[in-house]
């Protein structure tokens, strides 16, 4: 038993899959930036990535699911060469889906991807894109040089297509603590993310996620090599909120790999944490409707989820 089974046990908590209500698709490493909070180890060199051929089985198997949602992640998911193929398809479908690109924004100012936002509001994609702060210097240190002008650039131009304007065009952002720290009251950060943006910029956005960091993979290399990583771990376990538990996304989401296997969640993914006792199970060999009550595989990286108000790809569970 594990510690964070023996911490939902000390308060009668257990973790089970609820009915899935959200198709978690990760397309890949691939990745322009570096950033180093990134539990994915994401980069310009990564090669993983999603076939067409794997893409269609996983379309397949959504479409003939009663699942609502389908959230695109990676990597940049936009790099992904299959990825404009994939999005048709799904807008395609019928009934019609909600379909979630999570953005790093900087994508859409690359060479090769301009009239990416001009697409992804054709087709009606909604955007929740990385923003860790609203001043250049933290979003530098955390993303890399020159990120923040590049990612306010992208928000003006999402602006400009209806984005964080329009309630059909939802345009949401997201932030992560620069550092060993949990994120500040959501609420409150996105008063100040809407202030600081449009008095300065002139950029609009519906909601803020605060998402915590986990310590898993490039983030936890950079606590173990600044000395943080016992500490930052003790935090999440001292700040461990049982009234969390029954909002977290490994709940109602079933994550799909890029080579098509089947995760609780992303962070489970990148650990290698198999549905199927260690061997991998893929999602054209399982049915949706057959998931719910399922255990839950948990570590000690799961007590970021349920840290203070809690944290999920929604931001805040309370």
């Amino acid at each position: 038993m594990n510690r964070f089974v023996h911490k939902l046990a000390e308060h009668s908590q257990p973790l089970v899959r609820a009915r899935a209500e959200i198709l978690q698709i990760n397309l890949g490493k691939l990745c322009n930036l570096t950033c180093n909070h990134c539990h994915v180890n994401a980069g310009p060199k990564r090669k993983e990535i999603m076939t067409r051929e794997t893409l269609d089985r996983v379309v397949d198997w959504f479409a003939d699911s009663d699942i609502p949602t389908v959230d695109l992640t990676g990597g940049a998911p936009e790099m992904n060469p299959h990825f404009r193929y994939l999005i048709k398809r799904l807008r395609a479908l019928t009934p019609r889906r909600r379909i979630l690109d999570r953005c790093n924004l900087t994508i859409l100012e690359e060479p090769g991807y301009e009239d990416m936002a001009d697409f992804l509001c054709n087709h009606e994609v909604e955007i929740i894109a990385s923003m860790p702060c609203y001043s250049a210097e933290n979003v530098n240190a955390q993303r890399g040089e020159g990120v923040f002008d590049a990612s306010i650039a992208a928000l003006q131009k999402l602006n400009r297509f209806g984005y964080g304007r329009r309630e059909d065009l939802p345009l949401h952002l997201v932030y992560n603590p620069n550092g060993a720290f949990l994120p500040a009251p959501q609420a409150a950060l996105e008063g100040d993310y809407k202030r600081e943006l449009q008095s300065h910029f002139g950029i609009d956005f519906h909601h803020l996620y605060a998402i915590t960091n986990l310590p898993v993979s490039r983030f936890a290399s950079w606590l173990k090599q600044n000395g943080k990583y016992e500490e930052y771990l003790e935090l999440l376990v001292t700040s461990f909120n049982p009234a969390t538990v029954s909002g977290l996304m490994c709940r109602n989401t079933i994550n799909v790999g890029w080579g098509g296997e089947v995760f609780d969640c992303d962070f489970n993914q990148m650990l290698g944490m198999q549905w199927n006792n260690g061997k991998p199970l893929y999602l054209w060999d399982i049915n949706a409707t057959t998931v719910e009550g399922r255990t839950i595989a948990t570590g000690d990286h799961c007590f970021g989820c349920t840290a203070g108000a809690g944290s999920g790809c929604g931001g805040s569970v309370l």
